[in-house]
């Protein structure tokens, strides 16, 4: 399967509200429609968590960011520029995302994500993707596909083929959380 299709596989799935196992620009992730609350529901029954804790989101370019952030302070645009490593950013004022994605707060993580298959799932999806690690609430995050529980792989509706093989340590992204005062605090470095 070429990667081209694999990325169509997934879009299609996305689009009638499935959950996908795909690799991301850090550890490989649960990903859905992040407009969908039912596809999201989906996401925290799957990872056993309780939707009161938020889930990231990412997308595939700093335009699309703004469709889903009212306003996105410079200070982000700085720190995403400046990162030497994939870095989440905590937004206030999340508009057109599911509700149960959005913190009680009205906030929202989102990274943009430079790596080719996940830019590319984004972009060819057009919306913003869930992007939570592929693993159980409580345990460890997969690295890598053959890090991936068959509970996860029964669970969801598609697994992406793209970077399968791959074996190499992957960490997740950074957090920051930036506040409407301009303080910015790191939840993960």
């Amino acid at each position: 399967m070429t990667q081209a299709e694999d990325i169509k596989n997934a879009v299609e799935i996305m689009k009638k509200g499935g959950v996908i196992l795909y690799p991301t620009d850090t550890v490989w992730g649960i990903g859905c429609d992040a407009t969908n609350a039912e596809a999201v529901a989906k996401v925290y029954r799957i990872k056993q968590r309780d939707d009161s804790k938020a889930l990231i989101c990412l997308v595939d370019s700093d335009v699309r960011m703004q469709r889903y952030v009212r306003n996105v302070p410079n200070v982000a645009w700085d720190i995403m520029e400046l990162a030497t490593k994939p870095t989440t950013v905590i937004l206030d004022d999340a508009v057109n995302l599911a509700p149960n994605l959005i913190a009680e707060d009205g906030s929202i993580a989102m990274r943009i994500t430079k790596e080719p298959f996940s830019h590319e799932l984004c972009y060819r999806f057009q919306k913003p993707l869930v992007s939570t690690s592929a693993n159980i609430s409580g345990q460890p995050a997969a690295s890598n596909y053959r890090d991936i529980s068959q509970e996860l792989l029964d669970a969801v509706d598609y697994v992406c083929w793209s970077r399968r093989q791959e074996h190499k340590p992957h960490t997740p992204s950074s957090i920051i959380k930036l506040n409407k005062n301009g303080e910015v605090s790191i939840i993960r470095k």
